[in-house]
């Protein structure tokens, strides 16, 4: 009895309303508004394969990878710039992308099927074109377009390179 006593006490504190702990480098309440300023842009922003292969040829156009690096160096679109998502900063996202309205294309894992290993669907709430893109409309870049489609490795007209690319062609 002391010790079921004991427990409902230590839990008691999880499931009261508490005061938020304050840290003013996390800010949940402003991460939900842009989210919701930025769902309709980013709907208009979802782009074909045509219509992303045509934008990516396009002087002045970054097409970003944030996957992960070892990701990246096993397949990624031909042309891309690797920055993980984990490294996205002011001064990172800076030095690879030149202006705030820089035309920014992304993509991601869940865009592919067929290359298990380097493109991994992830659950589709968790796709990272999702957190791309918010996290670049956080930092202030106004000119992001994402690739909408799914698309099969084999048929895609997207070029790949990358060390798994060298292994199809041996």
């Amino acid at each position: 009895m002391k010790t079921i006593l004991a427990s409902l006490l230590l839990l008691a504190p999880l499931s009261q309303a508490a005061e938020p702990l304050p840290n003013p480098l996390i800010d949940y309440p402003q991460f939900r508004k842009i989210v919701a300023e930025v769902q309709p842009v980013r709907e208009r922003r979802r782009v074909t394969e045509e219509q992303f292969a045509a934008m990516a040829a396009e002087p002045g156009t970054v097409v970003l990878d944030a996957r992960s690096a070892d990701k990246y160096a096993l397949r990624h679109i031909r042309g891309a710039v690797s920055l993980p998502f984990t490294d996205f900063t002011a001064e990172s996202l800076a030095r690879v992308l030149p202006a705030k309205d820089t035309r920014v294309l992304i993509y991601c894992n869940n865009n592919f099927l067929g290359a298990p290993r380097a493109l991994a669907s992830k659950a589709a709430p968790a796709s990272l074109n999702i957190s791309t893109y918010i996290a670049l409309a956080t930092y202030g870049y106004t000119n992001v377009y994402e690739l909408a489609p799914l698309l099969d490795v084999k048929t895609t007209k997207l070029p790949f390179e990358g060390s798994e690319m060298q292994a199809v062609h041996r």
